[in-house]
């Protein structure tokens, strides 16, 4: 299908961006990659009157290293996300799970920012997001300020970016040394998660210190998983401690039946990729 008619906008900074999405109120768009937006444009599931073009502004690009933490800007592309050195060094999960988003296409086109806006709860970027206690840098006309992980999911397709708002970076924290894995299940290679699990792990000798995992597609928000990590810390990382905790995994969880597996289905693969990947993150 051809797009509803719209005018369409190249700002040059920030601060012209957010003047743009200020003055449209509602009825604007932003378009970064346009791997979520061009689609749902073309079956007209939404009609803005404006779209905002922020994929040529210098300063939403780039990974820069802050100290304790990562700075990834929101219009970086998935592809430099997933081969960036200081991300596979100090925040392996999300290089991981960046693997794993569509096909390279895609990821070449796609940005960071632009999937964890998008909000999708089958997004394989917002469990990992979530795990890592991830913070997002917003800008307003009022100003900028920052948002957690824990709060900027709110349902499905929706964050606490409140109108006029634009995402610009995304901070990381260092987990140096950890070890990590994405484990997902889908119906076909390419398609979105009926199930995801992000798992990161710091072990010492032996011992499961650390424990972060995030749950992907099980609640109109990605969940953590904190009573697996709860029965993860301070254990001996064998296969009996492990599976035991992961028949914590549905915990806190409200999957949803849809065509692609109904609740119960998704409850089942919960616990057995949790399984998965918190022994590919321990091994």
């Amino acid at each position: 299908m051809i797009p509803a008619a719209f005018d369409y906008v190249v700002p040059a900074s920030v601060d012209d961006a957010v003047r743009e999405l200020h003055d449209a109120g509602e009825d604007a768009k932003v378009l970064a990659g346009g791997q979520s937006l061009l689609p749902v444009l073309r079956m007209r599931l939404a009609a803005p009157s404006k779209i905002i073009d922020i994929g040529r502004i210098p300063e939403l690009k780039g990974i820069r290293d802050e100290g304790d933490h990562l700075v990834i800007g929101a219009a970086t592309p998935h592809h430099e996300v997933q081969k960036n050195q200081l991300v596979r060094d100090h925040a392996l999960l999300i290089a991981l799970a960046t693997e794993t988003v569509a096909d390279p296409q895609v990821r070449h086109l796609g940005t960071f920012g632009g999937a964890l806006a998008h909000a999708d709860p089958a997004g394989d970027l917002l469990a990992p997001a979530l795990a890592l206690d991830a913070v997002f840098v917003v800008a307003g006309m009022d100003g900028r300020h920052e948002i957690p992980a824990s709060e900027f999911f709110v349902d499905y397709f929706t964050t606490a970016l409140r109108p006029g708002e634009l995402l610009l970076e995304v901070k990381v924290p260092k987990y140096t040394g950890w070890r990590a894995h994405y484990e997902k299940f889908n119906r076909v290679a390419q398609a979105w998660s009926i199930c995801g699990v992000a798992a990161a792990c710091r072990v010492d000798g032996g011992t499961i210190a650390e424990a972060r995992v995030g749950l992907t597609n099980m609640s109109s928000v990605p969940v953590r998983a904190r009573a697996v990590e709860q029965a993860l810390v301070g254990q001996q990382a064998t296969a009996e401690v492990i599976k035991a905790a992961a028949s914590h995994a549905v915990d806190g969880t409200l999957p949803t039946s849809d065509g692609n597996a109904d609740a119960e289905y998704r409850e089942h693969l919960a616990k057995v990729l949790t399984e998965r990947a918190v022994t590919a993150a321990c091994s």
